[in-house]
């Protein structure tokens, strides 16, 4: 059960990630950590040439797992690298793969001390995973987290896009319904 003190750490915003004044924006990165497109590709055109650099210093990172960075010429001190998993259909273990690429960008956030974290879609751009899906695994594995941990003290879900932010919020409301006990 999520009370409501998890909840009030927990918000939508929509807009770019990139533009975000938080102590980590989290990367939607491929297992090389190297540039991509999409929020990956927006994130290093950002930060500059020196993030690819520290990148791969920190390369590989697995499916389901997390590296930190520093942000470079981003406003966010940080850049969480989380690699989410490819959509296959469903029956590839995605779902606990895409939760796992949360829960350690969520463990590097802990283990900073870091106060704001700032999360896109994982997975849901050109990995094809479905919005709505990844949208409950990301905030149902944010709350548990949060339940536990002092840190971070507030998760955004930054949305680039209107249907995305809906799925985020239709999430979190469901959430909310599950915990009031509606």
């Amino acid at each position: 059960m999520v009370d409501r003190s998890v909840r009030a750490r927990m918000r939508v915003v929509e807009g770019d990630i990139t533009r975000l004044a938080v102590d980590a924006i989290v990367n939607a990165a491929n297992e090389r950590l190297a540039p991509g497109g999409g929020v990956c590709g927006a994130i290093h055109r950002a930060a500059g040439p020196e993030l690819a650099r520290a990148c791969r210093e920190v390369a590989p990172c697995p499916t389901g797992e997390a590296r930190i960075t520093p942000g470079f010429r981003l406003r966010a001190r940080h850049v969480i690298h989380a690699v989410g998993p490819v959509w296959h259909g469903g029956d590839e273990g995605e779902d606990e793969l895409l939760a796992s690429a949360y829960r350690s960008a969520l463990m590097l956030a802990r283990e900073h001390q870091l106060e704001t974290l700032a999360f896109p879609a994982i997975s849901t751009g050109v990995y094809g995973f479905p919005i709505p899906r990844a949208a409950r695994i990301a905030v149902r594995t944010v709350a548990d987290f949060l339940a536990r941990e002092e840190y971070p003290r507030e998760v955004l879900f930054c949305c680039f896009g209107e249907e995305t932010a809906r799925a985020h919020r239709a999430a979190l409301a469901e959430l909310a319904r599950e915990a009031d006990g509606a």
